[in-house]
C-alpha cells in the first residue's frame, strides 16, 4: 500500500518529522482482518515475513512520512502546553472507497514531545487498546481501531518491568480538540484557520467554499453533535473512558486514546475506572458533563474565529442532542419502538433499581431481552439483590403495561433487543485474563476474545465463560494511565 501525508504537508507548525525507533526483535501477535478490509489491504500482505518490521516501524510503508503531531490540552481541568505525540507517529494516510484513513504507529519510540517518557507502549496497554476499538465498534459506538499488534522482547519499565509492543491505530483523523487549543494559545491564528479548512475539506466539504468563519461554525456544530452522540453511546453501553482530557477528544467525535477505561459490571453510576482519578472527575456518570466542559474549552479556542453569541448557540445544542440520543438508545435497549412521554421515568426507575439491587448492567438487559411477562421472573430476579425483588416486581408491572402500547410483535421485539443488548462485553477481568496469557506467550485467548467482541450479540455456544460477570475480586481492578 502507498501512503499519503497530507497532514504532515501542512507545515512545521503542526509537528515534527520523526523517524521511528524500531522495537527489538518484533513479531506479529495478531492482525485485524476487518481493519485490513477497511483499508483495502490484501490479507496476504500481513502474512509476509516483513510485516512485523513494517508494523513496528523498522521499515516504512511506501510513501510514509512519519510525523509527530503537536497539540496541547486540558488535563484534569488544567491547561498543559507541553503535549504532543510522545510515543506515536502519524505514518500517513491511505484512501479506500472514497474515505481517507490515518495510520498511526503507537509505541514508535521517543519524539520531540516525549518529555520524560521512553516513547514505548507495552503489551498490556496495546492489547487493551486493540480490544477496545473492536468492542465499541461492534456495539455501534464510533471509535478508532487498530490494524495489528506487534510484540517484542524489549524490556520497558512501567509499574513493573514489561515488554515493548506496538500497534497501528486506524482513524478517520487524529486531530484533537488539543490541536486547536495549541494554535489558539500560541496565537498561531492563521495556522488555526488552515486547520479548520483542512478538517472541513475532509468531513464537511459542503461548506468549503464559504468564508473561514462559516467553516469554523459548521465544524464546531458538527463536533458538538458528534460528541453528544458519543457521550450518549458510552452511557448506554456502560463504557467509562477514564481520562477525558481535551487532548484525548477527537474533533469528529470518535472514541480516542484508550487508557484506564472500563465497562460497567454492576450498575454503579459513580464508577471510577482510573485509579489516578482521585476526585472522580472522569467517573462514569460524570462523562456527559465532562464532554460539555471539553467542548467549552474547544469553543474558547474558536473564539478567535467566532463571536460569543455564536459560540453559546453552538454549545447550547449539546444537551438536547445528548438527551434525545440517549433516550433513543435506552428505548431500544428496553425494546420500545413507539415513543411515550413516560419512557424516561421508566428508564430512570430501572437504573435506580439496578443500582440499589447491585445488578450487572449488561447481563440484566440481556436477560430482559428474553422476558415474556412470566412470573416469577427468575432469570431477572437472580441478577438483583433479594432486598430489591419487590422493587423489581413493581417495575416489571409498569414495564408490562408499557409493552401493551407497542404494536410490534413480541418475537420481533425480542429479536431486536437481542441485537441491541450484548452478551459479550470487554470486562476488565477478562482483558486481564487475555493479557496474562499473552505475557506468557499464549495468544489464543486474545484471538478468542477478539472474535467474540466483534460479534457481541451472537450466542457463540461453548463460550459462556467469556460472558460471565466477575467475582467480587474482579470488579474493581486497579487500572492506571500507563494502561
Amino acid at each position: 500500500m502507498h501512503l499519503q501525508h497530507r497532514f504532515a504537508d501542512l507545515g512545521a507548525v503542526f509537528g515534527t518529522p520523526t523517524a521511528p525507533t524500531p522495537l527489538r526483535a518484533p513479531h506479529t501477535i495478531h492482525v485485524n482482518p476487518s481493519a485490513l478490509a477497511l483499508l483495502g489491504i490484501d490479507p496476504r500482505e500481513a502474512s509476509r515475513a516483513e510485516w512485523a518490521q513494517l508494523a513496528s516501524g523498522a521499515q516504512l510503508f511506501a510513501g510514509s512520512a512519519p510525523f509527530a503531531m503537536k497539540y496541547t490540552g486540558h488535563q484534569f481541568g488544567g491547561y498543559n502546553p507541553d503535549l504532543g505525540d510522545g510515543r506515536a507517529l502519524l505514518l500517513g494516510e491511505i484512501e479506500h472507497q472514497g474515505k481517507r484513513w490515518d495510520l498511526h504507529l503507537k509505541g514508535a519510540g521517543k519524539t520531540p514531545y516525549s518529555r520524560f517518557g521512553d516513547g514505548r507502549a507495552v503489551l498490556r496497554s496495546t492489547i487493551r487498546e486493540y480490544l477496545a476499538g473492536e468492542a465499541l465498534t461492534a456495539l455501534g459506538i464510533r471509535s478508532t481501531r487498530a490494524l495489528c499488534i506487534v510484540g517484542s522482547d524489549e524490556p520497558v519499565a512501567r509499574e513493573t518491568m514489561e515488554t515493548g509492543a506496538a500497534l497501528i491505530r486506524v482513524a478517520r483523523t487524529h486531530i484533537r480538540f488539543g490541536h486547536f487549543e495549541y494554535l489558539f494559545y500560541t496565537r498561531q491564528l492563521e495556522a488555526q484557520k488552515q486547520l479548520v479548512q483542512f478538517v472541513c475539506a475532509q468531513f464537511l466539504p459542503e461548506v468549503c467554499d464559504q468564508p473561514v468563519a462559516a467553516q469554523a461554525e459548521a465544524l464546531l456544530r458538527f463536533t458538538v453533535q458528534r460528541s453528544a452522540e458519543l457521550a450518549a453511546g458510552w452511557q448506554s453501553v456502560g463504557f467509562a473512558h477514564g481520562v477525558l482530557n481535551t487532548d484525548n477528544m477527537s474533533i469528529i467525535g470518535d472514541t480516542f486514546d484508550f487508557g484506564p477505561y472500563g465497562f460497567l459490571d454492576d450498575y454503579e453510576p459513580g464508577f471510577i475506572c482510573n485509579h489516578s482519578d482521585h476526585t472522580g472527575r472522569y467517573a462514569f456518570d460524570a462523562q456527559p458533563g465532562v464532554v460539555l466542559w471539553n467542548l467549552n474549552a474547544l469553543a474558547h479556542a474558536f473564539s478567535s474565529l467566532l463571536d460569543t453569541e455564536t459560540l453559546k448557540d453552538c454549545l447550547g445544542e449539546y444537551q438536547p442532542l445528548l438527551i434525545a440520543h440517549y433516550a433513543n438508545l435506552m428505548r431500544a435497549k428496553l425494546g420500545l419502538a413507539i415513543h411515550d412521554e413516560n419512557d424516561q421515568q421508566l428508564c430512570a426507575d430501572l437504573l435506580q433499581l439496578l443500582e440499589q439491587g447491585q445488578a450487572d448492567y449488561s447481563l440484566f438487559f440481556r436477560a430482559l431481552s428474553r422476558y415474556t411477562g412470566e412470573r416469577p421472573a427468575d432469570a431477572l430476579a437472580k441478577l438483583v439483590a433479594p432486598a430489591q425483588h419487590q422493587a423489581l416486581s413493581d417495575w416489571l408491572h409498569h414495564y408490562d403495561q408499557r409493552l401493551q402500547k407497542e404494536t410490534r410483535p413480541a418475537e420481533a421485539r425480542r429479536h431486536a433487543m437481542l441485537g441491541t443488548n450484548p452478551k459479550f462485553i470487554l470486562r476488565n477481568y477478562l482483558a486481564q485474563r487475555v493479557i496474562e496469557a499473552a505475557q506468557a506467550g499464549d495468544y489464543q485467548p486474545l484471538a478468542t476474545f477478539f472474535t467474540l467482541l466483534q460479534s457481541p450479540f451472537e450466542e457463540h455456544p461453548g463460550f459462556d465463560d467469556w460472558a460471565a460477570a466477575p467475582a467480587e475480586s474482579g470488579k474493581h481492578l486497579p487500572i492506571s494511565c500507563s494502561s
